[in-house]
């Protein structure tokens, strides 16, 4: 579906966005995560056809953005971070106006209005001048405008910025609908965005991509937790004769013998611990919990942003 090939943008000494290039498939929801600056907003920009990279390719739906970019435009929808709508301008006029833009054939603008504002929850505000509405209530009219046309992409530049909890909740929920029919790309230096609502996450720093990977495979920390009635001893004898294990430590011996275990790939985890649970049970231990560690997005955070981090994470 998008296609991002050895992506630069420079302004003047600037190396705004350097070399970043990844895939994006259909039917994704995708993170673009970093800090105000990295270099996020540059990277929508091109991918929309708004703004010309110094070199490299964008291509959606097999369609390259620089060369036919009125075609491939009419794939996204796009909600930029700070959208000019105009307050005096009722919704309804204000999609009716964004249609007309879209390319949207007249006789097909009053039911595709009607469907975004369904999709939008807006039907009722339908007629409220934009200036009236709440901060959360002007982004769904900006998501609306970006709906219009039914595009395969949605690029939401973000869409929780300035929300209040209420508000970041309603527009998390509006999300997950839309990903339901289309391609989002969400960027944002929220990581408790990308961790709610995203499937990938794509992390810049300083205009490089550093991280691209699914979110589930990031939280997962590569260790078993083990609790057993099971002798120290003796667990420690299991766990040295096991494959796919990289390393242990206790926590706490005595009458429960507590151990973290690092696995030596995260993908042997269900054979790891299916085997583990096996051999203590046969040794005679009573098993009281065995499962996988879970990390959470602030601590890959700030693994990442040390040089180390960013070693392993490529």
């Amino acid at each position: 579906m998008i296609t991002v090939e050895r992506l630069n943008r420079t302004y003047d000494s600037l190396h705004a966005v350097r070399d970043v290039s990844f895939t994006i498939p259909q039917g994704e929801v995708i993170g673009l995560l970093g800090p105000n600056g990295a270099g996020k907003t540059t990277i929508m920009k091109m991918m929309c056809g708004y703004l010309e990279p110094s070199s490299g390719t964008v291509t959606i739906n097999g369609t390259d953005v620089a060369q036919d970019t009125k075609l491939a435009q009419s794939y996204i929808g796009y909600l930029p971070e700070n959208l000019p709508v105009y307050p005096e301008m009722t919704v309804v006029s204000y999609l009716e106006y964004a249609a007309g833009l879209r390319g949207v054939a007249t006789e097909q603008q009053a039911a595709e209005i009607r469907r975004v504002l369904d999709a939008t929850d807006l039907r009722s505000r339908a007629m409220d001048k934009i200036g009236s509405l709440s901060r959360g209530l002007k982004q769904r009219v900006g998501v609306a405008q970006a709906l219009l046309g039914n595009p395969k992409v949605l690029v939401l530049d973000e869409p929780t910025n300035g929300l209040d909890p209420t508000q970041t909740l309603q527009m998390r929920e509006l999300i997950r609908k839309l990903s339901e029919t289309s391609t989002v790309i969400i960027s944002t230096h929220i990581l408790s965005e990308v961790e709610v609502m995203c499937d990938r996450l794509l992390m810049v720093r300083s205009g490089a991509l550093v991280l691209d990977s699914r979110i589930d495979d990031l939280t997962e920390a590569g260790i078993l937790s083990v609790r057993t009635s099971l002798a120290t001893a003796a667990l420690q004898t299991i766990l040295q004769g096991m494959a796919g294990i990289k390393g242990f430590q206790f926590q706490q011996q005595g009458v429960i013998s507590e151990c973290r275990v690092k696995l030596a790939e995260q993908s042997t985890a269900n054979s790891v611990s299916a085997e583990l649970a096996r051999k203590i049970i046969e040794a005679g231990g009573e098993l009281y919990q065995l499962h996988r560690e879970q990390r959470d997005l602030e601590t890959l955070f700030r693994e990442l942003n040390s040089a180390e981090g960013i070693a392993n994470a490529a």
